[in-house]
């Protein structure tokens, strides 16, 4: 390796925020033409790194060199090179997708480019990223989820980067996404841009980064080359509260006597698709899957109430009271239904409030008195003990929630769940953007409550979040549901089969799919 080769270094960087080391010793070098990986747990300062390069933010100390340069401000990032497409997505909802993908490109002096020629560029990249058309016209905030994703990265690809930066990007993209996606980033590695890959996503990483850099509470711990990049040696690295070979784990001991809770009568989450019926027992946890609009998405939204089905019906049994309908979040709030949304930004942070503030809004009919007055003596000895339960780390519960990696800031909200003494928790895609210690932690905290008698549905774009966790998997196609698999059935052939809408060894299709799915799987 050559200096001239270097796209990227950063030699003993340091970072504070007030009383907070965000970084203490970080050391990185990256070369045109790889994909290198950064790996850590929340709050090992993955993130403050990526914003560090992309002149976001600048270093304490420390040497930054990024293609050439030591960028002070964001564009004199993107004057260098760099493109970087962050955790949470930075679009202007009101906007066109067109406007929002040419966003930042025209300086003072910069000639603009034709409208219909802008289009027709923008037309043809989304929909060879997105695999189908999308209208460059279209109002962003109309968009799902995963597409607004794609928008966010199409905006990257349009500058050409020499430094591509995803920070958690793709916690957002489903399977068959995830897939195109590797596809463009070796294209780009062919091409001569480095690809500089912030992940929790240890089985990609595992598949397509040439190297990594692992950090630990703000130091670079470990440089390890292909070859060395494995699962059991991240983990280590990582931490050491992390054991390798976990991920299949032991499936939780049910609820001895099982009774019926919540359900799903006849109903019709899209236009056209199929009715779907659904039950969950006392002590069950049952995962949700299914590729990007699929109806899995709109299926949980249903049981909360967020979303009601087009026809049927959803309803609570309580033993007591009897059956609940639950057709608003008001009617499903108050049957002791509790919804998690992997969204943070749009659907569960107030970023202008507090940690404790953002923790208590769940609570505030506990914490208000006669007087509306908030009782903060009770409100932060039920956010302590929340945090102690959860491992949250912080400087100051008045700081700001997005003071918090995004891993602590998704704790908040699990917190904020658990608070509630919810008899149901709806978890859509929880996990999006947090590392696999937090999962654990996660997996644990549900197991416990499914044990004590609750009952958790947990949406996840990671079928191995699956194994060892759920006792069954619905998985969603065509806008309905497609198929249920239990027990040793929760594997990776089989969902990703059915995700696919297919049987394999059934028909043609099931032998077309069971193609896709072997190419899914790197086979």
């Amino acid at each position: 390796m050559t200096a001239a080769t270097n796209l990227l270094s950063l030699v003993g960087v340091q970072k504070r925020f007030g009383e907070t080391r965000a970084l203490v010793d970080a050391c990185l070098e990256a070369v045109a033409g790889e994909v290198h990986a950064v790996v850590g747990e929340n709050g090992s300062g993955k993130s403050t790194l990526a914003k560090i390069v992309s002149g976001v933010l600048t270093a304490g100390t420390g040497v930054v060199r990024v293609c050439g340069v030591c960028p002070t401000t964001p564009r004199a990032a993107i004057d260098a090179g760099v493109a970087t497409i962050y955790q949470e997505m930075m679009l202007a909802e009101e906007l066109s997708v067109l406007d929002n993908l040419y966003a930042g490109v025209d300086g003072f002096w910069r000639r603009r480019e034709p409208l219909a020629t802008r289009r027709r560029v923008a037309a043809e990249l989304l929909e060879r990223l997105v695999a189908a058309p999308l209208d460059p016209d279209t109002r962003v905030g109309d968009l799902p989820l995963g597409i607004r994703q794609w928008v966010v990265i199409a905006r990257a690809l349009l500058r050409k980067p020499k430094l591509l930066i995803f920070d958690e990007s793709s916690a957002a993209l489903d399977l068959d996404a995830t897939e195109r996606l590797h596809r463009e980033i070796q294209a780009l590695k062919s091409r001569g841009t480095c690809v500089l890959l912030v992940t929790h996503r240890i089985a990609e990483l595992v598949r397509i980064a040439d190297r990594a850099t692992v950090l630990r509470d703000g130091a670079t711990v470990g440089r390890l080359d292909r070859h060395e990049i494995t699962e059991a040696r991240l983990l280590e690295l990582m931490s050491a509260s992390v054991q390798a070979g976990g991920e299949r784990r032991t499936r939780h001991v049910a609820h001895p006597s099982r009774k019926p809770l919540l359900a799903m009568h006849d109903a019709t989450l899209q236009g056209g698709s199929a009715p779907v019926d659904f039950r969950i027992d006392t002590g069950e946890i049952v995962g949700v899957a299914g590729l990007d609009g699929a109806g899995q998405d709109v299926f949980v939204r249903a049981l909360a109430g967020i979303r009601p089905p087009l026809a049927g019906r959803v309803e609570l049994t309580d033993s007591v009271s009897g059956v609940h309908d639950v057709d608003s979040v008001e009617q499903a709030e108050a049957a002791g239904i509790t919804y998690v949304s992997g969204d943070r930004r749009r659907e569960g942070l107030f970023p202008n409030l507090s940690i404790v503030e953002n923790f208590g809004l769940a609570l505030m009919d506990r914490h208000t008195g006669r007087a509306g007055i908030i009782d903060r003596d009770a409100r932060q000895g039920d956010f302590d003990r929340a945090a102690e339960r959860l491992r949250l780390r912080f400087g100051d519960a008045r700081d700001r929630i997005t003071t918090l990696s995004g891993g602590n800031q998704q704790k908040v909200l699990i917190a904020r769940a658990f608070a509630r003494g919810p008899r149901v928790i709806v978890l859509n895609d929880p996990a999006r953007g947090v590392d696999i210690g937090t999962k654990r932690e996660l997996y644990a905290h549900l197991r416990e409550f499914a044990s004590s008698g609750g009952a958790v549905v947990y949406l996840s774009s990671e079928i191995e979040e699956f194994f060892g966790f759920a006792d069954r998997v619905d998985v969603f196609a065509g806008g309905t549901l497609f198929d249920t698999l239990r027990d040793d059935g929760i594997d990776e052939g089989p969902l990703l089969a059915a995700m696919f809408g297919t049987r394999p060894g059934v028909d043609d299709v099931g032998r077309v799919g069971a193609d896709r799915v072997g190419e899914a799987l790197g086979r």
